[in-house]
């Protein structure tokens, strides 16, 4: 990804944490952007259910912890 297209995402985000952009899609969903590494992302539902990813399983569970902890900081 473009880093023009990374900076648009982390503007648009609804909240950044430790280099994720987490950004609420208009079906209710989370969409979550590795910023360091932009072909890392994760799809997920708001009670945290993984509904795509092509991360790894360390870094899956780095990021199911980051929504567990934040994700109450994420306007509707």
């Amino acid at each position: 990804m473009p880093e023009k297209e990374v900076r648009e995402v982390a503007d648009k985000a609804a909240m950044i944490v430790n280099g994720y952009a987490f950004s609420r899609l208009d079906d209710g969903m989370i969409r979550i952007l590795n910023l360091y590494h932009p072909d890392c992302a994760m799809v997920v539902r708001s009670d945290g259910e993984v509904i795509e990813t092509n991360m790894d399983p360390i870094e899956q569970q780095i990021i199911l912890e980051l929504c567990r902890k934040n994700l109450q900081f994420i306007e509707d």
